[in-house]
């Protein structure tokens, strides 16, 4: 907008041009002042700052200036604009996700890691304990307890039990347990100094008389009863 004419027609050869040049130059310097997100953030600024400098310069010229886009230039802008905002959440929000499903896994690794460690050391612990004396006797009687209770936990979790065929024989149900307890000791090479005297142990543990009268024995006696008959 020319607001002195004297100075628009003598001022300058051509103040038009000179004007579109001082644009440029500023432009390009206020540009480098700042990142590609900012230009989009602070455009109102960048304007401000382009119209100063060009104004400063074209009082000379008799020329006053004022940046206004068009409307369909601001529509496009601010589309650009919200495009590249949502761009940006987008990219935070994918990052937060692998960060969260990283820490996510490295805690689960840690977790497994624990544990298998704490069972590591519950073993060795077991393993030390059965190379001192007496470790035997104890070992039978807390696999008994242990394979009594897990009976007892099925009976309550569930409506169809199967149970061995001597269930109701609470010394042979004991026996059984220290059976399969002597059979592990005998297949582990680190307490073989320790069968006999579990054999032993076993040995008393069958002399004690059965609870359950021998059905076979009952059976012969009925047959041979027949024969008599006969």
């Amino acid at each position: 907008m020319i607001v002195d004419p004297y100075l628009a027609s003598y001022g300058a050869e051509n103040p038009i041009f000179a004007v579109i040049q001082l644009a440029q130059t500023t432009m390009r310097s206020e540009l480098g002042k700042m990142t590609l997100d900012k230009t989009f953030e602070e455009r109102d600024a960048l304007n401000e700052n382009i119209v100063r400098a060009i104004n400063e310069a074209a009082t000379d010229w008799g020329l006053k200036w004022d940046i206004s886009p068009p409307h369909g230039v601001k529509v496009a802008m601010e589309m650009q604009v919200e495009a590249e905002r949502k761009k940006r959440a987008q990219i935070l929000e994918a990052e937060g996700k692998k960060r969260a499903q990283i820490l996510e896994s490295e805690g689960e690794a840690g977790a497994v890691l624990a544990l298998s460690e704490a069972s590591a050391r519950g073993i060795r612990m077991v393993s030390e304990a059965m190379t001192t004396k007496g470790s035997t006797k104890a070992a039978n009687l807390r696999v008994a307890e242990q394979y009594v209770r897990a009976f007892s936990q099925v009976a309550k979790k569930g409506t169809t039990i199967l149970l061995p065929s001597d269930g109701g024989n609470p010394s042979a149900f004991v026996a059984q347990a220290v059976k399969i307890f002597q059979q592990l000791q005998a297949n582990s090479p680190q307490i073989e100094e320790l069968e006999e005297s579990a054999e032993t142990d076993h040995a008393e543990t069958s002399e004690m008389p059965p609870l359950i009268p021998d059905t076979d024995h009952g059976t012969n006696f009925s047959l041979q009863r027949r024969k008599d008959n006969i």
